[in-house]
């Protein structure tokens, strides 16, 4: 049986993104069976987790807060290995871009979710861009192997950290079955009253953050409104505050639609499969993604989607969504405008959309990374 330790970081300490890929694919482990022995490693003791209730997750905690491990480990360069918390361990898996030290014995698995913060400088943080950009190199030239979320981040890794091809695979996430549509009247004014929303609208899911392009859906949207047929249309943009977000909430009263966007903060997860149910079109004019799981969610839901064309999407989406140039305004705004005025069109995105959805699992994820454990095993 292979001992193999996970970073469960971020699972306890993320609501959305990384941490929702995490919980999702350890669970999607637990559900396959007890073939092997994993440590659920967490920065701090927290208060409360939920880990699999399987004999073969256990779960361990650092003596050392996460920020301070981030001082020893990645600024003042001490070797201090991760098993001192795990104990020994045939496998460690990063899934969250950075890599500590471990043992020489130890080998190694690293998760990629995107370059985002090199294609796409101006929308990181200065401070998160500057430590990433000072460890993630290193974290992917030391790892064994590194894991990407689609084709175009794995081209990155290639293109702009020269990783050898054989050592980076992609692992691409799941939609959780949990997503599907919600057609109970109740249940959908319910979701909707606790988020003050009001139908109909157009949604958007992902921190606010400059990298989602919400400026240009913003005025894109304040567009549409001029239609008649469309001007009782609101716009609702789901997400936690991230950085460098005053222009895009500058961009509602700049575009005079300050009481048709919303902005209803963080949306529970059990509420997502409602909220993408509630809305007439889902729209994701992102700058770059990784991944864009909220994209394959919207279409398990019966959503119809606009999405970016640019990096990872294309891939995710397929032929399931209308895409556009997220930097030409013009075309997001025809493309919204089409997608929510022509009948046959949605209809089309609604059926591609719940097949391009189904071909994404959280098993298969989980059954090809227990390949990629084995592969690390027997390659030691």
């Amino acid at each position: 049986m292979t001992r193999i330790a996970i970073d469960y970081t971020s699972a306890v300490r993320q609501r959305g993104g990384i941490g929702r890929y995490t919980r999702e694919l350890v669970q999607a482990l637990a559900a396959l069976g007890p073939a092997d022995d994993y440590v659920l490693l967490v920065a701090d003791r927290p208060r409360h987790i939920a880990v699999p209730a399987s004999a073969n997750f256990r779960l361990r905690w650092t003596w050392v807060s996460q920020p301070w491990l981030t001082r020893l480990w990645h600024r003042l360069g001490i070797s201090l290995p991760v098993e001192a918390f795990t104990g020994p361990v045939d496998i460690f898996h990063a899934p969250d871009f950075v890599l500590p030290p471990t043992r020489r014995t130890t080998r190694t698995l690293l998760t990629v979710h995107d370059l985002s913060f090199v294609r796409d400088p101006e929308s990181a943080a200065p401070r998160l861009r500057a430590y990433l950009e000072r460890v993630v190199p290193r974290s992917v030239a030391c790892a064994d192997h590194v894991l990407a979320d689609s084709a175009a981040t794995r081209s990155d890794l290639l293109t702009l950290y020269g990783a050898p091809p054989e050592k980076v695979t992609v692992l691409y996430s799941g939609v959780s079955e949990v997503f599907r549509p919600v057609r109970d009247p109740t249940v959908l004014a319910a979701v909707c009253q606790r988020y003050g929303l009001r139908r109909p609208f157009v949604l958007s899911v992902g921190t606010v953050q400059p990298r989602k392009n919400y400026a240009r859906l913003i005025r894109a949207f304040a567009q549409v409104r001029q239609t008649a047929e469309l001007s009782d249309y609101t716009l609702v943009i789901a997400g936690g505050r991230g950085w460098l977000d005053a222009d895009i909430f500058a961009q509602v009263e700049r575009s005079g639609v300050r009481d048709s966007v919303i902005f209803p903060g963080f949306v529970a997860e059990t509420d997502l499969p409602a909220l993408y149910s509630a809305a007439d079109l889902f729209a994701y004019p992102s700058l770059y993604e990784g991944f864009g799981l909220p994209l394959l969610e919207a279409m398990a839901c019966g959503t119809p989607v606009v999405a970016s064309n640019a990096a990872s999407l294309p891939e995710v989406a397929g032929d399931a969504a209308l895409l556009v140039d997220p930097t030409d305004e013009a075309g997001l705004t025809r493309a919204l405008r089409w997608a929510l005025t022509d009948l046959d069109l949605r209809s089309r995105l609604i059926a591609r959309g719940f097949k391009q959805a189904n071909r994404f699992t959280w098993r298969a994820a989980a059954s090809q990374l227990l390949e990629i454990y084995e592969r690390l095993k027997h390659n030691a």
